[in-house]
């Protein structure tokens, strides 16, 4: 595994083979899928932190998926990829979502874990009240919001090594860089899902409150062959809490495609 600085993208490179692509989302980094790299043994494994979030630098000017999928484009084409299996998490399946779209050649397939459509309005508030409170008093306040939130109640009762993952991911985000990617996440509008045609499996927490299995399931009724799976007492943070099911998932789902 290697370390490569892409300029706005910071990556992790790893294994040979066809490419796999993997996105965070709001709040995370590359890994966000360390507990799936198991399962993808065989596979050129490709994990950016995108930029203003993990090790990438927070740019100056303001952000947005469209600029978070052109910096992504642009590191997949710098380490030669022309194609790749492209896998997300969260606000990392928007920008998935926006590839398959708008640069369907690339596409080989989509894996999205808690996927989204578009922030619904209270969530839009939500995002930019927390964007503020990142500039203003840091990350341990949201860090905390986030676990009480997000996370299911089994997870919290039974996996604190999990919790302590998702905390310390959250506290080490530069408030800078996360409340920009709060304001971008804001700002998005829904893709039209009809135009995917990759094959794409959708995995979400039957606990899920950001992402629920009723966004999941939008999705799955408008992709054509879209294959969805409900994860028992999981939340949001689906390759965290339920590393063992989310790797089987994808490993089954690549193999096939």
């Amino acid at each position: 595994m290697s370390s490569v600085d892409l300029g706005q993208i910071t990556a992790e490179v790893a294994g040979e083979g066809f490419p796999v692509v993997m996105i965070h989302g709001l709040g995370g980094t590359s890994n966000t899928f360390q507990p799936l790299m198991n399962a993808l043994a065989g596979f050129r494994v490709i994990r950016v932190d995108l930029p203003g979030a993990g090790r990438s630098r927070v740019p100056h000017d303001d952000l947005s998926i469209e600029k978070f999928t052109n910096a992504v484009l642009s590191a997949a084409k710098t380490l030669g990829v022309e194609k790749a299996h492209f896998v997300g998490h969260s606000m990392g399946t928007l920008i998935c979502q926006q590839i398959a779209v708008e640069h369907g050649a690339c596409v080989q397939s989509l894996s999205l874990f808690g996927a989204l459509v578009e922030p619904p309005e209270a969530a839009r508030t939500g995002l930019m009240a927390r964007a503020w409170l990142a500039r203003e008093q840091g990350m341990e306040p949201i860090a905390e919001q986030i676990i009480n939130a997000t996370v299911s109640a089994e997870t919290k009762a039974t996996r604190p090594a999990a919790i302590a993952f998702v905390r310390e991911t959250i506290m080490r985000q530069d408030p800078l860089g996360y409340a920009k990617h709060c304001e971008a996440l804001s700002k998005f509008q829904a893709v039209d899902h009809k135009r995917i045609k990759a094959p794409t499996l959708l995995v979400t927490g039957d606990s899920d409150v950001v992402a629920p299995p009723s966004m999941a399931q939008l999705i799955g009724d408008r992709v054509a062959g879209a294959s969805m799976h409900l994860l028992d007492r999981c939340g949001h943070w689906a390759t965290v809490e339920k590393p063992a099911e989310c790797s089987e998932k994808i490993a089954n789902f690549l193999r096939r495609v």
